[in-house]
């Protein structure tokens, strides 16, 4: 199974929501219903994220999902590079959702793109622990994942600050 959608949207808080609704019914069409917790939430995040503080007026960001070889890969770009994504584990209000998105997904990271954009992406293996096989996505392909794949949100690193690539324990 190899899927592909992209969409740009305005860098508001109304495009974030539509972007975690736009994902969830493409990965319905797809047929990974299965994932839409882990995938909704992602998508939530990097969003808001992109809107937050990555707001450039008049640029768009774009939402990607990709599935290829067994996994689900969210891309969320925007066009402030010079502001790197930071892990907090601070008491605050705010600042958690990376946290999230490195609990919920199998792994993510940051990657340039050309200037002055970034990329920041998450992916969910389709395979999931005690499951045995990929889950194809075609009907009757009866796949049962586990809500949170059973992690607790990570204590930020820095060398989760240094935009590498973080993959789960």
């Amino acid at each position: 199974m190899n899927e592909k959608f992209a969409v740009l949207l305005s860098p508001t808080p109304r495009a974030a929501r539509l972007a975690r609704l736009l994902a969830t019914e493409q990965l319905r069409t797809w047929g990974l219903a299965f994932l839409l917790d882990e995938a909704a939430h992602i998508v939530a995040e990097l969003a808001a994220n992109a809107v937050t503080h990555a707001r450039v007026p008049g640029r768009d960001f774009r939402l990607a999902l990709y599935v290829t070889e067994g996994v689900l890969r969210v891309e969320v770009a925007d066009t402030r590079g010079d502001r790197r994504p930071e892990v907090r584990c601070g008491e605050g209000e705010s600042g958690r959702g990376l946290i999230l998105v490195e609990a919920l997904s199998d792994r993510w990271g940051v990657g340039e793109g050309p200037s002055p954009r970034k990329t920041v992406w998450a992916e969910l293996d389709l395979v999931r622990p005690g499951h045995g096989n990929p889950c194809s996505g075609a009907p009757g392909d009866h796949c049962k994942g586990t809500s949170m794949k059973g992690k607790e949100p990570a204590q930020a690193h820095p060398a989760l600050r240094a935009g590498a690539v973080h993959p789960q324990r």
